[in-house]
């Protein structure tokens, strides 16, 4: 059977992941921040040139009721739904390749264990990314966005996991740009597990290192998750995390790219974008009179 090599465009608006609303204090409204990645994923499809792929939206709720924590993970049964729409979605389009714009880092979840069935496992994952995002239901922050690597590894939620259509060992998992663990255990769950990482440091200069990885790692093909928050603050703030000494934008870029140089790319996703300015623009526009 020949494999469908066609690329698809995911807009993956999901917000629910993430509990961020007192980290972006400058917008008034704690709903409207709450909901500031479903912008974000709005005004990527917006940004991002587009080669005539196929575009595909999930369908994501933006109502903002009580915020129930379930079995351990904020917003869980809506989590659960949006999951399901997106794996029906891609089982219906079969796509070889996924670029997907979100959104919370949860977002790659779906495409890449898609795409990790899809291909028999021959997949690696590089997660560029400042925080590790292998959280478990019972740690202190619910939030499924901070699971998002545990859960492509076939770890947390039962319902969700249920669903997913593969598991990536952490053998072929690499955290490059990594700087904040956030407590200790979760730097103590990832030397658990196994999963390397390289620092901004160690991708400032050049992709060597990566590159070693890359031709170590096992797997013919990789997907790409970008999270916003590793780029250094003191060049440009796009998402919710603001630790200091990330990686340049065009370091990110050398590295995405140099990556697609040895590897097959049939995934790369682009997550966590907080509009911060964008939403206050909202606000003001929405305030103004012939424009109710």
């Amino acid at each position: 059977m020949k494999t469908n090599t066609s690329t698809i465009r995911l807009i993956y608006p999901q917000w629910q992941g993430g509990n961020v609303a007192a980290m972006v204090p400058e917008v008034k409204d704690p709903d409207d921040a709450a909901r500031g990645y479903y912008l974000g994923a709005q005004l990527l499809d917006f940004l991002a040139p587009c080669g005539g792929q196929e575009t595909l939206t999930v369908p994501v709720s933006t109502q903002i009721g009580e915020r129930r924590v379930t079995d351990g993970v904020l917003d869980r049964n809506v989590i659960l739904r949006q999951t399901k729409a997106a794996l029906e979605m891609l089982r219906a389009s079969d796509p070889g390749r996924i670029v997907t714009l979100g959104g919370d880092c949860s977002v790659s979840v779906v495409p890449f264990t898609y795409l990790a069935a899809k291909y028999g496992g021959d997949v690696a994952m590089v997660w560029i990314d400042a925080h590790p995002d292998i959280t478990l239901p019972g740690d202190p922050y619910p939030g499924y966005h901070a699971m998002a690597v545990t859960a492509c590894m076939g770890h947390g939620d039962a319902k969700i996991v249920a669903e997913l259509p593969a598991a990536f060992d952490p053998s072929k998992i690499l955290f490059v740009g990594l700087r904040n663990w956030e407590r200790g255990e979760i730097k103590a769950r990832q030397h658990q597990y196994g999963i390397k990482h390289l620092t901004p440091e160690e991708v400032a200069a050049d992709s060597d290192a990566l590159r070693a990885w890359l031709k170590s790692c096992g797997a013919s093909k990789v997907v790409v998750h970008f999270d916003m928050d590793v780029l250094d603050p003191a060049e440009i703030v796009a998402a919710v995390g603001t630790d200091p000494d990330g990686m340049k934008i065009e370091a990110v870029i050398r590295v995405i790219n140099d990556i697609a140089a040895e590897k097959e790319l049939v995934g790369l996703t682009v997550a966590e974008p907080m509009p911060r300015t964008a939403i206050r623009l909202r606000d003001m526009l929405g305030r103004l009179p012939l424009l109710e």
